[in-house]
């Protein structure tokens, strides 16, 4: 096992705790936000300005790079860090989720999924071992399973059978991994099916992976219902290995998510909702488009620090998302980026002082939108 996970801090009051995850390329503490670098880049920052918003680890994508470049051009290049000139944490998804969501004409078989690229139409085939393959070539520190996602809703019947796979899957995985430099993730599903949800979690920790993720979740369900699906399920993943909720990104559901144990997060949320004009703040998130900041000389959110912060107003945001410039994505994604790992940065004092509940009562996004904690 190449990474080291150790809990920091237990929280008195909930189940949230704080650890630190040590791997070649550094530590990052949890609980963590990770953003999505889907194509080896946060779309529109460079590995600078990622640093410079606080993000200690970053997500690449096996699919994608699988498909573009190719793995093997970016291992001949030296492996993903080198490639992309980030050399902090990286950790790459297993393309599972792409597959599903992305790949055309998709046909499941017992050892794995063909499937046409969704950039030409020419035909691939993954295996649980053509992803290992693949993501050892990236040489990302953290690398996941590969696993079979559904669609919801999806009949139960189905849903035994892809949970019964992506366990098949897991157990191909962990035969084909052989680069202890690498951390590997096992990932549970179970679809909305709670008896489901605690089979897939006692099959997959059985293979002792070094962390656990939760997948299948933000596919369309409602709220309540995930919520009720991520608190069944984490009390089932040993409180001594990181704790992965896959795809989950609004701020009320992170930090729902926390209360109950989680350490990891991903999702596109930040970064997508930046480059079509939607920014968080302490007060809710705003839509830069909307005429009332024409002559706004305030920052996006005054109690912010960030570089676009400091530096420019509402209304020249607005004037350059208006005018088509390609600056405003930046200055946007810088924003929201930082707005989630400071978020993040302050999750984990309120936790270190057994603070937690207040810190998220007390929080104005959260008021302003929903209430997600009840003592």
């Amino acid at each position: 096992m190449s990474h080291n996970f150790k809990v920091i801090h237990q929280e008195k009051y909930t189940r949230a705790r704080r650890g630190k995850i040590t791997t070649p390329h550094g530590e990052f503490t949890t609980p963590t936000f990770i953003p999505v670098g889907t194509q080896a880049t946060v779309k529109t920052l460079t590995p600078q300005d990622i640093t410079k918003c606080n993000a200690d680890i970053i997500l690449g994508n096996s699919y994608h790079l699988y498909l573009r470049p190719g793995h093997k051009i970016i291992e001949e290049m030296g492996g993903l860090h080198r490639f992309m000139n980030w050399y902090g944490p990286i950790l790459t998804d297993s393309g599972g989720f792409q597959v599903f969501s992305l790949g055309l004409f998709r046909k499941v078989f017992s050892n794995g999924v063909r499937f046409k690229s969704h950039i030409d139409g020419t035909d691939h085939q993954f295996s649980p071992k053509k992803s290992i393959e693949i993501q050892e070539a990236l040489g990302a520190d953290i690398i996941m399973a590969f696993d079979e996602c559904i669609s919801y809703p999806s009949p139960y019947k189905h849903t035994l059978t892809s949970t019964e796979l992506t366990t098949k899957w897991a157990r191909s995985c962990k035969e084909a991994y052989r680069n202890k430099n690498q951390s590997l993730f096992g990932i549970v599903q179970g679809g909305m099916f709670k008896d489901l949800r605690e089979r897939s979690a006692n099959d997959i920790v059985s293979l002792n992976f070094d962390g656990y993720a939760i997948g299948g979740l933000s596919v369309g369900e409602p709220k309540e219902l995930m919520y009720e699906m991520l608190e069944f399920t984490l009390p089932f993943i040993p409180c001594d290995k990181p704790r992965y909720i896959m795809g989950l990104g609004e701020p009320e559901d992170i930090l729902r998510a926390v209360v109950h144990g989680a350490d990891m997060f991903d999702c596109v949320i930040p970064t997508r909702n930046a480059r079509n004009g939607g920014l968080f703040t302490h007060n809710g998130k705003i839509a830069i488009t909307n005429s009332c900041y024409i002559k706004d000389d305030r920052p996006i959110d005054p109690l912010c620090d960030c570089y676009t912060c400091q530096n420019y107003s509402r209304a020249y945001l607005r004037h350059l998302f208006i005018s088509r410039e390609i600056l405003a994505l930046r200055l946007n994604t810088i924003h929201n980026i930082f707005f989630f790992t400071r978020l993040m940065e302050k999750t984990r004092e309120a936790i270190e002082m057994d603070k937690l509940s207040d810190f998220i009562d007390n929080f104005e996004y959260i008021n302003n939108t929903k209430k997600i904690y009840q003592k």
